[in-house]
């Protein structure tokens, strides 16, 4: 699929949208309006090697999940992110935010396109895909706009993992109790 970028100007410090952005436990907040059933991967969810599984429903298409994760980041520039999407994964997803400062605001360009494994992925692509992804692509980052520019009254939504206990981790190599 050929690239679909979006763009939106939020009125917040850059390096505070890069941290939003590149913590995937807080992605729900701003995506789950075309995402949902979340489950972080690891668990540090922030930063490079952080990963995300979750479903989407994409047009004519039974549910669809994704398994997310950030393969580059460059504070407070850029974040790309790798994706396995679809039946075995075969259909492979890049996603780049661009981070651009413009003086007491950032410029955030999403970019995203896919490589479909075989021919079948790609003509359930040509469906419409492309339209449903930058629809909703925009939608998010116009959300993600308004955690910044309105923040809610509540915290923000968050996936954790199930039973997991911080305190509880081993420390120096001990085992846990």
């Amino acid at each position: 699929m050929r690239p679909v970028t979006v763009k939106t100007v939020i009125s917040a410090p850059r390096e505070e949208i890069f941290d939003l952005i590149a913590d995937l436990s807080h992605r729900v907040a701003w995506t789950d309006h075309y995402t949902d059933d979340h489950r972080l991967a690891r668990v540090h969810p922030v930063g490079l090697g952080a990963a995300i599984r979750f479903r989407v429903k994409p047009p004519l298409q039974p549910r669809v999940y994704v398994e997310l994760s950030i393969v580059k980041a460059d504070r407070p520039r850029r974040i790309v992110e790798e994706a396995r999407v679809g039946r075995i994964g075969r259909t492979r997803l890049q996603a780049v935010y661009d981070l651009i400062d413009e003086g007491g605001s950032t410029r955030v360009e999403m970019t995203t396109w896919t490589e479909p494994g075989i021919r079948f992925d790609a003509f359930k692509e040509s469906l419409g895909v492309r339209r449903w992804l930058r629809r909703n692509t925009r939608t998010a980052l116009a959300r993600l706009r308004m955690v910044f520019e309105e923040p809610p009254a509540a915290p923000l939504a968050r996936v954790t993992i199930a039973g997991h206990e911080p305190a509880k981790n081993p420390r120096f190599g001990a085992a846990p109790r």
